[in-house]
């Protein structure tokens, strides 16, 4: 199975380290995120990926080389004409991903525990074209799903502001993980164009699609900031 690792983001929120570098290569514990999650990956059988670039993209292309890509086939999807966000980027990089085969998608600032080959077992199984993993912790913006863990809609907890795709029946309210699989049948359902969030488009298409989520337990941290680092060290050595 390949991986799309989306380490174009600018890291705002991880400044001054993203000042002079990408939040990729952030370290917890001395090793970079991008070094974390490519071995992660291949712990579960993983070693064909695509990385998308953007943000001092050359020092990726440089640390990977210099790393002897981890010994993965790596192809670099390079952004740096223009950052197009979650749902461009996966559009950008269709000719790499658009192979008739399921594919994973993480966000390179996520550091998880999740069981992937479970993950994959369960998209397998639903024949979704799109499964998100899923927890129950604090987030600002949530997910509505209903008993079947089909998406029903989104919230924003501190607004209050809601999108559903049906009367709220006391659907469960769960926190995205940044982890996704994906059936490449998604590249002819989805619409937009140029700089997007992917997440939009699963909200459109929940209206006539199933999407599942994928509820796990593990470990997740969003590594978007520097305290956050911080709480990542005392879970991953």
């Amino acid at each position: 199975m390949k991986a799309l690792i989306f380490a174009a983001g600018k890291g705002t929120r991880l400044k001054p380290f993203t000042d002079h570098h990408p939040k990729a290569l952030a370290k917890v514990n001395g090793v970079p995120l991008l070094e974390r999650n490519i071995k992660y990956l291949k712990s579960f059988g993983i070693k064909d990926f695509v990385i998308n670039i953007h943000h001092f993209g050359n020092q990726i292309v440089d640390f990977l080389k210099q790393n002897n890509n981890f010994d993965c086939h790596i192809e670099i999807s390079d952004e740096t004409d223009e950052l197009l966000e979650t749902g461009g980027g996966l559009v950008f990089a269709r000719k790499l991903l658009d192979h008739g085969e399921d594919f994973l998608i993480m966000n390179a600032d996520i550091l998880t525990n999740i069981n992937i080959t479970d993950f994959v077992e369960y998209h397998k199984k639903i024949k979704d074209f799109a499964t998100l993993a899923v927890s129950d912790r604090e987030s600002s913006r949530k997910l509505l799903f209903n008993d079947e863990m089909v998406l029903r809609g989104w919230l924003n907890v501190q607004t209050g502001e809601q999108r559903l795709a049906e009367f709220n029946k006391g659907f469960k309210a769960l926190a995205f993980s940044g982890v996704h699989c994906i059936n490449p049948a998604i590249f002819d359902k989805i619409k937009r164009t140029g700089k997007f969030s992917v997440m939009e488009e699963y909200l459109d298409l929940m209206q006539t699609e199933h999407i599942h989520g994928f509820l796990h337990d593990s470990i997740l941290i969003d590594v978007g900031r520097p305290e956050s680092i911080a709480e990542a060290e005392k879970h991953f050595k």
